[in-house]
């Protein structure tokens, strides 16, 4: 990774160096109405002239629609190759700010400055940017590091709990996958935690340290995608029924007990682990509800996973608490019976 991550209360005094030592022909702020109304009134002190554009929030609006309003409003600002777009906001923001400014007159310079803690502790770092597709998530975007990014954790006071809680997930899923320490520490607690900053560098640290061995995702980096194959499909079906979807960490809390159970399933993973990890997802996170009819729609929508090779559903499994491995072949039988399970605890 070459981007540089500042976290902590003084993250935005840094920004306003690298906006007074960078000579940016334009800066303009990305924004929704949330982060408009709770997070500018924070940044704005520490930003030159600029200029503001407004989309929607939610991922519903992270389309390619809402990248042609973007896109049209840069035209209109004149923004050039020299210009800096600063995502103030969560994964949706940043994600889809970061693939507008990538390809836009084939690359401006973008900083991330996330203000949801899903996005301080995953989206903003890594360098992935991107759009959801006719309901696919994720399923058109690039490989683009921002110039730098900048973590405040003051921003999660403006965050309901239930948004804590999605980014909570995130946390826990760098713990299983790389700190069997931190989790057996941290299970007996749940989330109760005067100290977020402290988690939050923690979890960076082990995202950033897995990027910088392989950023493009060749190999060792799909160990930050367990969860997501049965999570992604969970919340991709759930976005498309009426009054159904659900928050991106509640989807990846339900995919961590599904991939837990297919990681018992093929003998890497003990049942007391698996124990373990399902008593502490329950202890944070309200149960999702899955009809029987849903199941099988659900495991479809698995055949779109990003680390798919032809018609292999490939997957991270856990072999143990605190290891994970890539590559895993499975099967939409093992996806639909997991589930089953998930909806009979």
């Amino acid at each position: 990774m070459t981007e540089t991550i500042h976290i902590g209360n003084n993250a935005l005094e840094e920004l306003t160096k690298l906006l007074q030592n960078r000579a940016f022909n334009k800066v303009v702020v990305l924004v929704d109405e949330h982060t408009l109304a709770h997070c500018y009134p924070q940044l704005k002190p520490h930003l030159p002239a600029h200029e503001l554009i407004q989309i929607q929030s939610g991922e519903e609006h992270k389309t390619l629609q809402t990248c042609e309003i973007i896109w049209q409003r840069m035209t209109e600002l004149h923004l050039d190759r020299w210009s800096v777009l600063v995502n103030l906001g969560g994964g949706v923001i940043g994600d889809m700010g970061g693939f507008c400014a990538a390809v836009f007159k084939r690359g401006i310079y973008f900083v991330q400055v996330p203000t949801t803690l899903l996005a301080q502790v995953d989206a903003s770092v890594g360098g992935k940017t991107g759009i959801d597709f006719h309901g696919l998530k994720n399923h058109i975007g690039v490989y683009q590091e921002p110039q730098a990014v900048f973590i405040d954790p003051a921003f999660l006071q403006t965050l309901p709990q239930r948004q804590l809680k999605s980014g909570y997930a995130e946390i826990i899923k760098h713990w299983l996958i790389a700190d069997k320490e931190k989790f057996e520490e941290q299970r007996l607690i749940g989330m109760m935690m005067d100290n977020w900053e402290e988690l939050i560098r923690h979890s960076v640290a082990i995202k950033s340290k897995v990027v910088e061995s392989d950023p493009l995702e060749g190999g060792l980096r799909k160990i930050l995608n367990f969860g997501h194959t049965v999570g992604h499909a969970v919340e991709t079906y759930l976005m498309s029924q009426p009054n159904r979807a659900i928050l991106h960490g509640e989807a990846i809390a339900v995919g961590m007990v599904c991939e837990a159970f297919l990681s018992v399933k093929k003998e890497l993973l003990s049942e007391e682990d698996l124990g373990k990890i399902e008593l502490f997802l329950e202890m944070v996170y309200e149960k999702v509800v899955l009809k029987r009819e849903d199941i099988e729609q659900i495991a479809v929508l698995a055949l779109q996973d990003k680390k798919n090779s032809g018609f292999s559903i490939n997957c991270t499994l856990l072999r143990g608490i605190g290891h994970a491995v890539y590559n895993q072949p499975i099967t939409l039988h093992d996806i639909e019976e997991s589930l089953r399970y998930y909806e009979s605890l």
